[in-house]
């Protein structure tokens, strides 16, 4: 189901992330979200916000080969470590990353597509490992200052897009309506088809659209089967 795996690394199609000194490993959502966020007209500026070891970034530029990206993260390890594995992929001309605070981003200039895979352990105890904590809990961000903090930086039609926790989405979803975000997309995301959505992938515009894709997703149609929606989604980047 997986890219191939070894102690350290992923190693996918076109790229391999290495994860021994990033705090997030490789996972499934980040691989989610990768293959699934959009951009209108698929060129342009994306920002991956919050890119542990680059490899949304990564699966940014193969999927649109017109697009720059620009890979941001609080943590200088992770962001050490996302600049080594862009340096050794063939995208690294069109990817830069840098050290910055998303809720003090300088950046002038909007960018088409905004996507993030944000901290989510909003309301449990936090990790005695700060560099864990700072990648898995919104202590560093909130959902409400990630959207915030996400307005400005987006064109009048670009594209917004996450993943959460499935018992995040009401709260996500109220403050992008506070600030006036519009959804677009929204995938439940189930395991197998018979238990509850684990995570829900999220788009949201400054524009409302008629009709709003809602839809219901499984990764595995069986115990270590991917599903024929999460194989199309993944094909070009897994190697088996």
């Amino acid at each position: 189901m997986h890219p191939e795996m070894g102690k350290d690394s992923f190693t996918f199609r076109h790229f391999i992330v290495r994860h021994d000194r990033c705090a997030m490993k490789v996972g499934t959502d980040g691989t989610l979200l990768g293959t699934w966020a959009g951009m209108a007209e698929g060129e342009g500026r994306v920002l991956d916000v919050g890119t542990g070891t680059g490899l949304i970034a990564l699966m940014m530029a193969q999927r649109y080969p017109l697009a720059t990206v620009t890979a941001i993260d609080i943590d200088p390890e992770a962001v050490s470590q996302a600049r080594d594995n862009i340096a050794a992929s063939p995208f690294s001309q069109r990817i830069s990353v840098m050290t910055a605070d998303f809720a003090r981003f300088p950046d002038a200039e909007p960018f088409d597509a905004i996507v993030s895979n944000p901290p989510y352990f909003d309301r449990s105890l936090e990790c005695p490992d700060s560099q864990r904590t700072t990648a898995r809990h919104t202590a560093t961000l909130s959902y409400r200052q990630l959207i915030r903090s996400a307005w400005p930086l987006l064109t009048d039609e670009g594209r917004f897009s996450l993943i959460i926790p499935a018992d995040c989405l009401a709260r996500l979803e109220a403050e992008a309506r506070l600030q006036g975000f519009f959804l677009t997309r929204r995938y439940a995301v189930h395991t197998t088809p018979s238990k509850p959505p684990k995570r829900y992938l999220i788009e949201l515009r400054k524009h409302p659209v008629e009709e709003i894709d809602k839809q219901d997703v499984t990764l595995e149609s069986s115990p270590g089967q991917r599903s024929p929606w999460y194989h199309r989604l993944t094909q070009d980047f897994y190697i088996k």
